[in-house]
C-alpha cells in the first residue's frame, strides 16, 4: 500500500488577511506584519515570512511556528515594503496574498507613556512653583531634623573645647546618592567650621572623593572670607580597603579626640566598628546614610541618625538654598498627590469589587 505525504492527500490553504502597518510608539525601525492563520494551522511546520521593496522580487525575512499570526521586522525608515505569508508543511507551501505597502517611522510621542507626561507637567509645576515662591522670599516650612539642628551645637561644643571635627564620608564612589548627599552637607559644615575657627579632619576611602571633597571644603572657607585658615592637610586620602579604612579613622579618634563625629554617606559592616569606636571617646556623633542594613548600628551607637530622606534633605535644611528648598517643597507636594490618587482608587475598587464579593459569597 502506498502511503502519500500529508501535502499530497491536500492542498494547503494559505493565511488570509495580511496586515502590515508602522509599529506605534516607537522609534522607527520596525514594521508589524499580522494575518489570520491558514485552516490547516494544526498540520503545518510553520510561516514563512517574504518580504518585496518592488513589489516583485520576494525574500524570505523570517519563519513562525504555527499559531503565531503576528511578526516584527526590522526595516529602513522611509521605505515602502510589501509583505507575503507562506503556509509551510515540509516541501508545501501556500502563499498568501500581497499586503499593502508599509513605511516604518519614528514616533515623537509615546502615546502609551501619556500618563508620564502628565505626571512629569504636574510634578515639575510644583517644583518650579516652591523655587521661585522661595526665590521671593517666601518662608517655606520644612519639618525639623533633629540631628541637623544639633550641626551649630556640635561645632560650638568642639570650639569651646579645642577639639577638631570629624567627617566621615564613607567607602562610597563619587557617583552613588548618598556619597553626593554627604558632600553637599560636608559644605555647608565646612562654612559653619571656619566661622567658628574650628579644625575639621576629612579622611577618604577613594581618591576622586577625596579630590572633590577637598575642593568644597576650600571653597567653603573662602566663601564665608577665610581662605588663608584653610589647612590643605586637613582632608587626605587615607585607605581603600575597608577595614584598612575603617582601622585608620579608629586610630585618629583615639589620638585626636575629636569632640564631634559625622558618619554620613555609604557604609558597610565598618559602621559598627567607626561608631562604636567614637562614642567610646565621648564625642558627639551625627550619622545618615541610605544602607539600611547599617541604620541598626548608628541609631544604638550615635547621638542622631538620619534616617531615610533625611540624608537627601540635609543639605537644603542646612544652606535655605532657595533651589533646594523649592525641590524639596515640590517633592513633597508630588508625593501627596501620589498617596491621594491611590488612596481615591483603592476606594473605587473596593466599592467597585462589593458586588462581585457578594455573588461568591
Amino acid at each position: 500500500m502506498l502511503i502519500l505525504p500529508l501535502a499530497f492527500i491536500f492542498a494547503l490553504a494559505p493565511p488570509t488577511n495580511v496586515r502590515a502597518y508602522d509599529a506605534p510608539d516607537d522609534g522607527g525601525g520596525t514594521i508589524i506584519v499580522e494575518w489570520q492563520p491558514s485552516p490547516d494551522d494544526a498540520h503545518l511546520t510553520g510561516y514563512e515570512i517574504l518580504r518585496s521593496e518592488d513589489g516583485m522580487n520576494y525574500v524570505r525575512v523570517g519563519f513562525r511556528a504555527k499559531r503565531r499570526t503576528m511578526f516584527e521586522d526590522n526595516t529602513e525608515d522611509g521605505r515602502s515594503y510589501q509583505y507575503q505569508i507562506a503556509a509551510v508543511q515540509d516541501t508545501a507551501k501556500a502563499y498568501s496574498e500581497i499586503s499593502s505597502h508599509a513605511m516604518s517611522r519614528p514616533q515623537l510621542i509615546d502615546t502609551s507613556k501619556i500618563n508620564v507626561f502628565i505626571a512629569m507637567i504636574i510634578f515639575g509645576g510644583f517644583m518650579i512653583y516652591f523655587i521661585l515662591s522661595a526665590r521671593r522670599g517666601k518662608e517655606l516650612y520644612i519639618r525639623k531634623i533633629a540631628g541637623l539642628q544639633a550641626v551649630d551645637d556640635a561645632v560650638g561644643r568642639a570650639t569651646e573645647m579645642g577639639k577638631p571635627i570629624l567627617y566621615i564620608l564613607g567607602l562610597g564612589y563619587v557617583e552613588d546618592v548618598a556619597t553626593i548627599a554627604s558632600l553637599n552637607i560636608l559644605g555647608e559644615v565646612a562654612k559653619k567650621i571656619a566661622q567658628y575657627d574650628s579644625k575639621i579632619i576629612v579622611p577618604n576611602a577613594d581618591p576622586i572623593v577625596y579630590t572633590v571633597a577637598r575642593e568644597i571644603v576650600k571653597e567653603a572657607y573662602t566663601k564665608v572670607g577665610r581662605p588663608d585658615a584653610y589647612d590643605s592637610d586637613s582632608v587626605f586620602f587615607l585607605a581603600r580597603e575597608q577595614m584598612a579604612y575603617a582601622a585608620g579613622i579608629d586610630g585618629i579618634m583615639t589620638r585626636e579626640r575629636p569632640a564631634t563625629n559625622f558618619l554620613i554617606g555609604y557604609f558597610a559592616a565598618e559602621s559598627l566598628v567607626l561608631a562604636e569606636t567614637g562614642a567610646s571617646t565621648g564625642a558627639i556623633q551625627i550619622a545618615g546614610t541610605d544602607a539600611m542594613s547599617q541604620l541598626p548600628f548608628f541609631v544604638t551607637a550615635c547621638d542622631y541618625t538620619l534616617i531615610g530622606e533625611e540624608l537627601y534633605a540635609a543639605s537644603a535644611y542646612i544652606s535655605r538654598q532657595p533651589l533646594l528648598l523649592g525641590a524639596i517643597k515640590g517633592e513633597d507636594w508630588s508625593k501627596l498627590v501620589i498617596v491621594s490618587v491611590l488612596i481615591i482608587a483603592s476606594i473605587f475598587g473596593l466599592f467597585t469589587s462589593i458586588p462581585i464579593l457578594s455573588l461568591l459569597k
